[in-house]
């Protein structure tokens, strides 16, 4: 049986060591918002051929006359253009000018003429060929090898961000609320020597670890990668929450179990029992789920790129605050009670 419990003080400075560091880059850095929190244009676009690289894509944009344009590819052939909100004239515009600057045309040299019966190749310099019957009809026959194509193009007001920033907090604050309201009154009958609530509490500490930490790395990818947080990323952060209040409940409830069982002498050693008999349910859990995320992550397209990325971390974060922290962190309770 590993003594995990025995051993919190190398877990608790771990924890605490991830936390400072990514609370230190969240207030430096800070996250990047994406369109969806400050409102802006987003354009879809894609290349019946080759695509050009980001990089020259950037440079179209490198007067910052359409604010941070954040260049992301998708598919094989396509980019999202992410930039300030832009007017139908200047939507215009830019593509005008990517075109222009993308699009490759190939002359032959030749046109097609026809005249109702039969065709011949005449050089392009000619416009007309007559005939005893008609004018014949002179068809320009340049080839357009890489053409541009806007799949799509939207807008969000900043009056719509501002919304969706004050439901996302109000979001998260309901789900706190909720989950310590729920755990203690599930745990109401197990009330010594750590009172239920407590055990709510610890839930919610497990929780603002997971969360820290995975928004830590996102300050970071925004600040040397561009990497915007959005909507996803917020369904992401209330998808870890929920994930990883389940995975703490799941060793408390044993943890519970143990108490009605043997009594709460010793505390410890209870607490300690509890976690290893759930260890293996909670690896073999996380292992399955993060499987799946790792292909969504690898071949589920840039849509959900970073969506995936953040379920990554905040899962295997999540995992290791239930083993290694939250159930702990109890004993940490019990003898401060004692005191």
């Amino acid at each position: 049986m590993l003594n995990i419990v025995g051993k919190r003080k190398i877990f608790f400075a771990i924890s605490s060591l991830l936390v400072l560091v990514s609370i230190i880059f969240i207030a430096i850095f800070g996250l990047k918002p994406g369109i969806d929190f400050t409102g802006g244009s987003l354009l879809e676009i894609s290349f019946t051929s080759e695509r050009p690289s980001i990089s020259a894509v950037q440079d179209v944009f490198a007067d910052n006359t359409y604010g941070n344009v954040l260049v992301q590819p998708t598919e094989e052939t396509g980019y999202l253009l992410k930039m300030r909100f832009i007017s139908e004239e200047e939507h215009t515009v830019i593509l005008n000018t990517l075109r222009d600057k993308f699009e490759v045309i190939k002359d032959n040299g030749l046109s097609v003429v026809t005249d109702g019966s039969d065709s011949q190749l005449i050089n392009l310099e000619s416009t007309t060929v007559e005939s005893a019957s008609n004018t014949s009809e002179v068809v320009d026959a340049t080839i357009v090898e890489n053409r541009l194509i806007e799949d799509r193009v939207e807008t969000i007001g900043p009056a719509i961000s501002s919304q969706l920033q004050k439901r996302s907090f109000e979001a998260a604050i309901a789900v706190v609320l909720a989950i310590v309201f729920y755990v203690a009154y599930a745990f109401r009958k197990v009330s010594k020597p750590v009172q239920s609530w407590k055990y709510g509490i610890t839930a919610i500490i497990a929780l603002i670890h997971d969360v820290t930490i995975t928004m830590g790395v996102f300050a970071i990818l925004g600040k040397f990668y561009n990497v915007e947080v959005d909507i996803p990323f917020v369904v992401a952060m209330l998808t870890i929450l929920g994930y990883s209040v389940n995975d703490t409940i799941v060793v408390f409830d044993r943890v519970r179990e143990n108490l009605i069982k043997y009594g709460y002498e010793k505390f410890d050693e209870i607490v300690n029992k509890g976690v290893n008999e759930t260890l293996v349910r909670s690896l073999n859990t996380s292992f399955t789920t993060l499987i799946v995320l790792f292909a969504l992550f690898l071949f589920g397209g840039s849509t959900i790129h970073y969506f995936s990325l953040a379920l990554i971390i905040g899962i295997f974060f999540g995992t290791y605050s239930s083993i290694f922290l939250a159930s702990p962190l109890l004993v940490v309770w019990q003898k401060i009670s004692k005191k």
